[in-house]
């Protein structure tokens, strides 16, 4: 992988100053490098990962595993793409397997997700079936664990 998207793809909130330095590179060149990156839709966007935990919000994700019926002359990709643009879905991938979409959604209580399944989701044509996981809690997140392990976790020793 391209050194300056490995580094950006690990901590986004690296000036480019700072990966002119680490890359050996002036800081012109990251710049004009990250806005071709961007311009030719390499780079998507920038996130941070949320600890939503220390946050206070109770959010409700689920993942769904979606079979649906590929249409003629666009396979399963407009149907993938119209669930994808739902405010709801947080991600849409093709799988392989016993079903064929893994949605990813999230809500602010379990109603809501559940209305998006039942009303919005299930209706669409091509959508055959629907199976709902709700995450009870998240250790990993985008590579980034979500709580620092202790500096020193094995246990004491007693007499």
């Amino acid at each position: 992988m391209d050194p300056l998207l490995k580094l950006i793809s690990s901590n986004a909130s690296l000036a480019p100053d700072e990966l002119a330095g680490m890359l050996g590179l002036s800081e012109a060149e990251v710049r004009s490098r990250l806005k071709l990156l961007s311009a030719d839709q390499v780079i998507l966007g920038y996130r941070a990962v949320l600890n939503e935990d220390k946050l206070g919000r109770d959010l409700v994700r689920a993942v769904i595993e979606v079979r649906i019926t590929p249409e003629r002359g666009g396979g399963f990709d407009k149907l993938a793409e119209r669930i994808a643009k739902y405010a709801e879905v947080r991600s849409c991938h093709l799988m392989s397997g016993g079903y064929d979409l893994l949605v990813e959604v999230e809500g602010s209580n379990l109603r809501e997700v559940a209305s998006f399944v039942s009303e919005k989701l299930s209706t669409l044509q091509g959508v055959l079936s629907t199976a709902t996981h709700f995450v009870l809690r998240a250790y990993k997140e985008q590579g980034v664990l979500m709580k620092r392990a202790d500096e020193d976790e094995r246990l004491a020793v007693t007499p």
